[in-house]
């Protein structure tokens, strides 16, 4: 995902792209355009390694729309030299809605690595905001001695000059490399999504960076220094990349992007495949992106963004079944009958009931996966599974008590795939951390299931978790649904609203049918 944008109309999806082979190589821009982040439509490629500071690619980058109406985009290129440089490209037309048609400005690179930095150690620029004194501030990530991972801050006024400002916005030890860093404010009010330029009183910033040596997003909330520039966290103990993560499965180099057209804050993030390379040349194709999702503020614990799918998918909503309060008796697993279950909307609520002779747990996260039990967990809901129960998926809370902790429960949530597929080349894992659950909530989760992706949301998104699977028996009008309880001293009452969901056109642009 790179340089997303909004314009005349059109979302604007960019992204690096091998035009030639289903694996990595080739890295050029691809481009797709929708009026509803649901329904995409193919255009020619954005752009291409054709200059010699991008022959060995065209990066990631970002888009920054300008007062005055005028679009530039940063990118990140790789030189004839394997040099890590920042280009300037625009729009050669700006009055086209579609924007086919990119020009690469003259003069670049616009930035090579500063002293102290390596040549494979500077990419993947911003989206620049504006600062107080009129000047624009664009970062990107890097690494100092190796193993601290920064972020460094230039100034600009005209995206073709730039300063490199003293310190860096932020450092953490331990972190390594930061790639594809995404910076923008969140408005504590947690209502709309903020311009990325918006500055004051109901602010707060979040900075998250893809993690090179674990690829694994984190992020934190806290507080931009306009003056200074430089950004603090609001807690230390999790600051990024020692802390939260995005999202806790298969997902990696996220971006946002302000949507001017409905006031808010638009994330997506990258799938990739845990296949192997022949399967992917098999298949012809590797590598999905995430439902769009909403972005804000956490107002209830002041201490999470909160993730959902944009309110358009639910355009794709057919027919819906309700489930009220279904009994789940501990160690039991109860069919849910809605047909067939590959494409579902799914939420649910769930309620816990003690049973007798309650007993400390010891297991301490999402466990070795859905068969590991405890007293209060886990339960959840079985998808993408077969009638025999031999490829399933779970997703699953698991509410722990334990000794060194102050007697309440905490809760995990969690995705399992070692049983998801039969397919022998496949990685499969336990994904999952903590979520807050306040006194106040009922354990609650939202399931996007499409065939081999699961997008699940804990706790109105607080916890998010992206799976990616290679079902084999439950394919098709094979796959079903199922409640489970798992644990060994609670029963479950659930109440569920399933919908079926219709198939999303992603397609080629119809320029025959245009004027």
């Amino acid at each position: 995902m790179v340089g997303p944008l909004y314009h005349k109309g059109w979302y604007h999806f960019f992204y690096q792209y091998n035009p030639d082979s289903a694996i990595w190589g080739n890295i050029t821009w691809g481009h797709a355009v929708s009026r509803d982040l649901v329904h995409w439509l193919y255009l020619p490629l954005a752009m291409v390694r054709d200059r010699w500071y991008d022959i060995n690619g065209v990066w990631t980058g970002s888009a920054t729309l300008l007062p005055n109406g005028q679009i530039v985009m940063l990118y990140t290129g790789k030189t004839n030299e394997s040099v890590q440089v920042q280009n300037l490209a625009y729009p050669a037309n700006l009055s086209d809605p579609l924007l086919l048609d990119w020009l690469k400005y003259p003069g670049n690179p616009v930035l090579v690595p500063p002293p102290g930095i390596g040549a494979d150690d500077f990419r993947d620029p911003t989206t620049a905001w504006l600062g107080p004194d009129g000047a624009w501030r664009i970062t990107m990530g890097s690494r100092f001695n190796s193993t601290i991972g920064i972020s460094l801050v230039y100034r600009t006024t005209n995206f073709m000059d730039y300063e490199l400002l003293d310190g860096v916005l932020h450092a953490v030890p331990s972190t390594g490399m930061w790639e594809c860093v995404d910076f923008y404010p969140i408005s504590i009010d947690g209502s709309v999504g903020l311009d990325t330029s918006a500055l004051g009183p109901g602010t707060k910033h979040v900075l998250k960076a893809s993690l090179d040596d674990t690829k694994v997003d984190h992020y934190a909330i806290g507080t931009y220094d306009p003056v200074t520039d430089k950004w603090t966290p609001d807690n230390p103990k999790e600051d990024v990349g020692i802390g939260l993560k995005v999202d806790y499965g298969r997902y990696y180099a996220s971006k946002t992007f302000f949507d001017q057209n409905k006031e808010r804050r638009i994330l997506w993030g990258w799938i990739d495949e845990t296949d192997s390379d022949i399967a992917d040349l098999r298949k012809g194709w590797a590598s999905l992106q995430t439902i769009p999702r909403t972005v804000v503020y956490d107002k209830k614990t002041g201490t999470h963004i909160l993730q959902w799918p944009v309110e358009e998918v639910e355009s794709l909503r057919l027919n819906s079944t309700v489930f009220k309060e279904v009994l789940v008796e501990a160690g039991s697993v109860v069919p849910l009958d809605i047909g067939t279950a590959t494409q579902l909307d799914i939420l649910a609520e769930f309620e816990i009931e003690s049973l007798a002779g309650n007993a400390t747990d010891e297991v301490s996260d999402c466990g070795d996966g859905a068969v590991d039990r405890s007293t209060f967990g886990p339960f959840g809901v079985l998808v993408i599974a077969d009638d025999s129960l031999s490829e399933l998926t779970p997703v699953y809370f698991r509410p722990v008590n334990t000794s060194d902790y102050d007697g309440s429960l905490k809760t995990y949530f969690c995705t399992d795939e070692t049983r998801s597929s039969k397919a022998s080349d496949v990685f499969k894992q336990v994904y999952g951390g903590k979520v807050p659950v306040l006194e106040d909530e009922k354990y609650n989760m939202r399931v996007l299931v499409d065939h081999s992706v699961v997008e699940s949301f804990g706790q109105g998104g607080r916890t998010v978790i992206t799976s990616r699977v290679y079902p084999t028996e439950a394919i098709y009008g094979a796959a079903r649904l199922f409640l489970f309880n798992n644990a060994t001293g609670v029963n479950v009452k659930a109440t569920l609203k399933i919908w079926e969901m219709n198939s999303a056109f992603i397609r080629p642009f119809p320029f025959e049918n245009t004027s």
